[in-house]
């Protein structure tokens, strides 16, 4: 591999070890998967990169050697919020109802970093008459009631040192971690705002990568996340930035990582740290990772090919990354659409490969004979909205 060379200049982010291993690399994907482009030319020539990822065997953390934050850019065209989906609305309903509880949030102070469209924000805000602030340079301005413009407050930024000065009981992080080049250097810096304020507490929401590198969710491997967090790497990177990890949980039926974290005056021994389950055996998994992500793109060549010769159409459902992923590796694939119930993606195309985005509504007339579901949680909802579009379509399960 072309970093092979390079490997001697490499340190872990999270543990400095000098022992990372390269040991998975694919070339020339889509920057961005969740960028709305308006037209097929454009979508094809959307920016590019490598990804090159290197295992850590101290701390289990996993990296990509080439991200280059250059390539990205995080603006209001940017978009990938899942509260469309009611299965999804539920977990984050249910998630947030149990964050008001444990940390009696009630008429209280939150910060949400990464906060997207503001959905679960908005959300903690209305359950326990909180007050919230919210930072993301990709929100779009809502339309709100008064009573939610005195309650919540959003900033069209990254958040930084130079929002220290706002106070929270609650620091909520969903989903952005791993888009952070050096995670310790980000929580340093959150650590330092939170100060002397013992009684603030952290809830963090991350990919498992133990099931991408496990259990083969390889759909999951995209440029944007330059950072891959096993239960014992995130609790390091935790611990190592002056917090005391409480819980780590599995959360989406395994599909994410949920950290509780609280300040600490002193630092952390690991083993103090260490998740209340067994952490998976990442490490054995890494070797045969490549070939094995290898056979699980030909097989869904191979299966695309067959629909494809048989004379029979497919569509992919769910326009987001694993969707974007799944058609710019799998590649060359005889699919003119990609289905999603976000209104704001419809009518757009996808990145790298060009697919237009349309709306369940348009497969009555398009009448395909395969759906290709990206993310089997949604599996029973999206065939239940067939079901009452009046299709008759076979599933496949990416």
């Amino acid at each position: 591999m072309k970093h092979m060379d390079k490997l001697s200049e490499k340190t872990c982010p999270i543990c400095d070890s000098k022992d990372l291993m390269v040991f998975f690399e694919v070339l020339d994907v889509p920057a961005h998967c969740n960028v709305l482009w308006p037209s097929r030319d454009a979508a094809q020539n959307c920016p590019r990169g490598d990804i090159t990822l290197a295992f850590c065997p101290v701390c289990s953390f996993i990296t990509n050697l080439a991200f280059d934050p250059s390539h990205l850019e995080y603006t209001q065209a940017y978009e990938n919020p899942l509260h469309f989906s009611h299965r999804f609305q539920e977990y984050a309903r249910s998630l947030a109802e149990r964050l008001v509880d444990r940390y009696n949030l009630r008429n209280k102070d939150i910060i949400e970093i990464g906060c997207g469209k503001g959905y679960f924000l908005t959300l903690l805000c209305e359950l326990g008459n909180n007050r919230g602030v919210g930072f993301d340079p990709t929100y779009v301005e809502q339309e709100k009631n008064s009573e939610q413009k005195n309650r919540v407050k959003f900033i069209q930024d990254s958040y930084s040192e130079r929002h220290r000065n706002y106070p929270a009981d609650l620091i909520v992080c969903r989903q952005t971690l791993e888009h952070i080049k050096n995670p310790r250097s980000f929580l340093s810096m959150m650590r330092k705002a939170i100060v002397d304020r013992k009684d603030s507490h952290v809830f963090f929401e991350v990919p498992n990568s133990s099931n991408i590198f496990s259990k083969l969710f390889v759909w999951d491997i995209i440029y944007e996340h330059c950072s891959y967090f096993t239960p014992m790497s995130l609790v390091h990177t935790f611990s190592s930035c002056g917090f005391r990890v409480c819980e780590i949980t599995e959360e989406f039926e395994g599909q994410f990582l949920c950290l509780h974290a609280r300040p600490s005056s002193q630092d952390i021994a690991d083993s103090e740290c260490e998740p209340s389950y067994e952490v998976n055996h990442i490490a054995s998994d890494i070797p045969s990772f490549g070939p094995n992500y290898r056979i699980k793109v030909e097989t869904y060549r191979r299966k695309m090919e067959q629909i494809e010769n048989q004379g029979q159409r497919a569509v992919i459902w769910g326009a987001g990354s694993k969707g974007v992923s799944f058609l710019n590796t799998v590649k060359n694939l005889q699919i003119e659409y990609a289905v999603d119930i976000n209104p704001r993606k419809q009518g757009m195309y996808i990145p790298g490969t060009g697919q237009r985005i349309v709306p369940p509504v348009f497969l009555r007339d398009y009448q395909p004979d395969f759906i290709i579901v990206m993310n089997p949680i949604y599996g029973g909802e999206i065939e239940h909205l067939t079901k009452n579009l009046g299709i008759t379509v076979k599933f496949v399960y990416a």
